[in-house]
């Protein structure tokens, strides 16, 4: 397990206390769980893909399951799933290996991209650790 200072967290993107982090590129967002969670987790046997169709913020997407537990996972804004990493499908440890570019989970576009902003920065997720 990392200590706290040992864990990545990108001041590009925003977090949830649920651990899971977006990253807006152009009007789309990028979402996916952070260094923290995928580090407590231990190695990732399977990821739940959502349906792609319209979800309200801290409503449940899907699942990471690993030896230790299953956790669910929860939209960090309200918006529409445009696509699911489908290769986690058949590597979920791309989650442990590359949370934050190759292992990210789902692609949506928010319904009101300000709400990002109303999520936790890098510094105010680590403190919360």
């Amino acid at each position: 397990m990392k200590t706290v200072e040992e864990l990545q967290l990108p001041s590009d993107r925003k977090y949830t206390k649920e651990h899971v982090w977006i990253k807006m590129e152009g009007d789309t967002a990028l979402v996916g769980i952070s260094d923290y969670a995928q580090d407590q987790l231990g190695e990732v046997a399977f990821v739940d893909v959502p349906e792609l169709h319209h979800m309200d913020a801290h409503a449940e997407f899907g699942s990471v399951e690993s030896v230790k537990s299953v956790n669910a996972l929860y939209m960090p804004v309200a918006g529409e799933i445009l696509a699911s990493n489908t290769e986690l499908e058949s590597t979920p440890t791309l989650i442990n290996v590359s949370c934050y570019s190759e292992g990210w989970i789902i692609k949506i576009k928010p319904d009101d991209p300000s709400a990002i902003d109303a999520l936790l920065d890098a510094q105010q997720y680590q403190s919360g650790l």
